[in-house]
């Protein structure tokens, strides 16, 4: 299965964009840099015609509960646009905002 067909099923920018931002700040967090690798280059492939990442990638390199999700809006991309909305719902309640643990030791280290 390719994904280069995804920049395509989206309503427009916006909806695009809400959908990478869900990846960015509650899917890729740093505290797994290898899994954070894949799932930024499935958001790049998103807005890409050229393979950035393909399934096979990201099953070797994501868990098993961020894969699923991923493998739900890859599906509801092909479907309909509302299907992306109803993802984007879903995982909104499903995933927590990510704190940055660089960023925070970073602060942390100038408060002394």
């Amino acid at each position: 299965m390719t994904l280069t067909d995804l920049r395509g099923g989206f309503r427009d920018a916006e909806q695009r964009q809400r959908v990478q931002a869900m990846i960015a700040g509650r899917l890729a967090g740093d505290r797994a840099p290898q899994e954070c690798r894949y799932l930024m280059r499935f958001w790049w492939q998103l807005s890409m015609p050229y393979r950035e990442v393909s399934v096979e990638e990201l099953r070797l390199n994501v868990g098993q509960q961020k894969l699923d999700v991923v493998m739900e809006l890859i599906g509801a991309i092909r479907s309909s646009r509302e299907e992306i909305d109803a993802w984007l719902a879903g995982a909104v309640q499903t995933f927590p905002v990510l704190q940055d643990h660089g960023f925070s030791a970073t602060l942390d280290s100038h408060d002394d």
